[in-house]
């Protein structure tokens, strides 16, 4: 259900003012004086919470979950330095085997329960135990252990940089230990339990979340925060330019750059475009025939028209990406190489590997509320029938489109998968090893790429990360030049993020750590 005008907007509020808290505890929420509440209003481009379940959400569920739940440490993109959250001191040995972190006092969850050493070894082991989502960072770790209420130590077994793994945007998230008594539907009913400023109220279907603000939150609140956040799901672009334009929400981003050229001449709004860790790729089919094949691959590359796709689909706001990693991240080159719109280098390749592109019929699907990638898809789309291939493109929900990834017979999967990627950990890791490492099942290595050599690589440098950098972006780069040569997938561009807010609307900075997050205890109406 679109929210089209403000009469709309306050029957909406009507109906889920009386709904139920998703996580109640024994914590008594303090008394707002009978105020008139101030409420933020988030238009997102998906789904606020594919899972809500923190270990397991992978997706745009960040948005929700970074309000909810809080990490260890936090990534401050603007000093380049890990800042505490819920751990006020990180110290480790001289070759980074054993971290040990002091918890903040006087922390507590949603629920009551207490903030300590117990429940971070219950949440990261909990990740761990479930292995999906973002589990995978925690696989250095050896041991967990309680020193004391306020001191837990992590043991690994090669040295590993802890201190970045506690400040990622997945899979670092501390839950109240108490759910383990909630039974094993508590998180599929729809519940939420974390130690972050605001709690959840209610969830129409994960279409829209609203939140309320928890008033026991350990940083305490003042006069100008908000009492209620809600984030709903507008999959189409011109919804969301709508409600901006007419001042029905505060926040969104991810429109089509026409409408951001056009926002910009609107005095209530402000237009703010921030170079971000996100990237668009198209991952090939390396199971299926032709794909299999890297010059087939190589070719598909060769017909990607780069630089139009910059300027149209996103209105010159992005630049292409050399290799994988995005500039501002530690390991990026622009010394690697890149593919380019080449169609007669495209031809030479396919005719090496003994393919006709005029019989190749291939299946492309993005995620469905997109533009930028339908306008990728259709631009590809038009330089391949150049060489007489057929594309067929089909737009889908991003849980219909990993679902068809992950289908049992490989004939049945897509040919060429377009998505975005963002970091969970402010490393190169955290492009490689999800998207390239060997995976049985795959989860989001969506080309089934497998390489021991590229395994290989990225157990190396994971192992460097957490003594010398330098050493591990050298062993990253090898990693670059051989994800170029194997061409498994190509990054396409890295985006600038443009947000459009209302004027009104104060304290919200982009951190690209934590890409398409507003930190709402960090914002006000003025």
């Amino acid at each position: 259900m679109l929210i089209k005008n403000k009469c709309l907007l306050v029957l909406f509020l009507l109906l889920v003012a009386g709904l139920i808290v998703g996580c109640q505890g024994d914590s008594e929420q303090a008394d707002n004086g009978g105020g008139d509440l101030e409420v933020a209003y988030y238009a997102l481009f998906n789904s606020p919470v594919s899972n809500w379940d923190p270990a397991v959400e992978l997706s745009t569920g960040i948005v929700t979950h970074s309000n909810i739940y809080e990490t260890l440490l936090h990534y401050n993109s603007e000093t380049m330095e890990l800042e505490p959250l819920l751990a006020t001191e990180v110290t480790t040995n001289e070759d980074g085997t054993v971290w040990r972190f002091k918890l903040r006092e006087g922390v507590i969850f949603h629920d009551g329960t207490p903030f300590n050493a117990d429940a971070v070894k219950y949440s990261i082991e909990r990740t761990v135990d479930i292995g999906q989502g973002a589990a995978y960072i925690w696989e250095p770790v050896e041991s967990i252990n309680v020193i004391d209420d306020y001191t837990v130590e992590f043991v690994c077994k090669y040295p590993a940089a802890v201190n970045l793994i506690s400040a990622a945007s997945y899979g670092a998230f501390m839950i109240s230990p108490s759910i383990a008594e909630q039974g094993d539907d508590y998180f599929a009913n729809g519940n939420a339990c974390g130690t972050g400023p605001y709690m959840l109220e209610n969830s129409n279907m994960n279409d829209d979340v609203v939140l309320t603000r928890y008033e026991n939150y350990w940083k305490g609140w003042g006069d100008n925060h908000f009492d209620k956040v809600i984030i709903k799901e507008y999959t189409e672009v011109s919804a969301r330019r709508q409600l901006i334009e007419q001042g029905e929400v505060d926040v969104t981003n991810m429109l089509a750059s026409e409408d951001i050229d056009a926002l910009k001449n609107i005095d209530t709004v402000n237009v703010d475009a921030y170079k971000s860790f996100v990237s668009l790729l198209m991952h090939f089919n390396t199971l299926k025939e032709p794909l299999d094949d890297v010059r087939v691959r190589q070719a598909l590359a060769y017909c990607i028209p780069f630089q139009d796709i910059i300027d149209y689909a996103v209105g010159g706001y992005a630049t292409q990406t050399y290799g994988a990693i995005p500039e501002g991240i530690w390991g990026y080159s622009e010394e690697l190489s890149q593919y380019y719109l080449d169609l007669e280098k495209a031809d030479y390749l396919f005719d090496e590997a003994g393919v006709d592109p005029s019989s190749l019929e291939l299946l492309l699907t993005y995620t469905s509320g997109s533009e930028a990638e339908r306008k990728v898809a259709e631009l590809f789309k038009a330089e391949l029938s150049k060489l007489g291939i057929e594309l067929e493109i089909r737009a889908l929900p991003w849980e219909s489109h990993v679902e068809l990834a992950y289908a049992d017979k490989i004939d049945e999967r897509q040919d060429i998968f377009i998505m975005y990627w963002w970091p969970d950990i402010v490393t190169p890791n955290s492009w490689y090893e999800p998207l390239f490492y060997t995976q049985e099942p795959p989860i989001l290595n969506l080309s089934y790429y497998s390489n021991p050599e590229m395994d290989a690589l990225i157990d190396r440098a994971k192992e460097a990360t957490a003594l010398d950098l330098d050493a591990a972006a050298e062993i990253f780069n090898e990693a670059q030049e051989l994800f170029i040569e194997d061409c498994p997938s190509v990054f396409i561009y890295d985006e600038e993020l443009v947000w459009v807010t209302s004027t009104t609307f104060k304290g919200h900075v982009d951190n690209p750590a934590y890409p398409h997050v507003v930190y709402f205890y960090n914002t006000y109406r003025d």
